[in-house]
């Protein structure tokens, strides 16, 4: 069992750098750096659940895989760019969002969150 709660110190991450092509990424403010783990599931499976860090900055990407995730530090905004939605996130926060949506993170201190994703054709 992993146990994750909001100010939690969640480990090392890996560089995860914006360049994914789906992803399709958009930097529109400041210079946010991502970095991640995947604690199950990952390549060649349906599922993953992991942990992502991001610092301050604004960017647009499509989502790969259906996502509920919970922040567990830090505070951002996600918006649906084509609902026009926004989710206003802090820590025990959670939000679900569906594959291919194109959203705009806009994070206003560095964050934390905890996802667990499927994607049916697999990550």
């Amino acid at each position: 069992m992993i146990e994750y709660r909001p100010g939690d110190d969640v480990g090392p991450l890996q560089d995860w750098p914006f360049d994914n092509p789906a992803s399709n990424y958009v930097i529109r403010e400041g210079e946010p750096r991502a970095s991640g783990r995947i604690d199950a599931g990952g390549p060649g499976y349906t599922s993953r659940a992991g942990i992502w860090r991001c610092t301050k900055g604004v960017f647009d990407c499509t989502e790969q895989g259906d996502e509920l995730m919970t922040i567990l530090s830090g505070r951002c905004r996600v918006i649906d760019l084509d609902s026009g939605s926004i989710a206003e996130l802090v820590p025990g926060d959670s939000l679900f969002v569906r594959d291919e949506s194109r959203v705009t993170w806009d994070v206003i201190e560095d964050v934390v969150k905890v996802f667990y994703g499927q994607k049916t054709d697999g990550y």
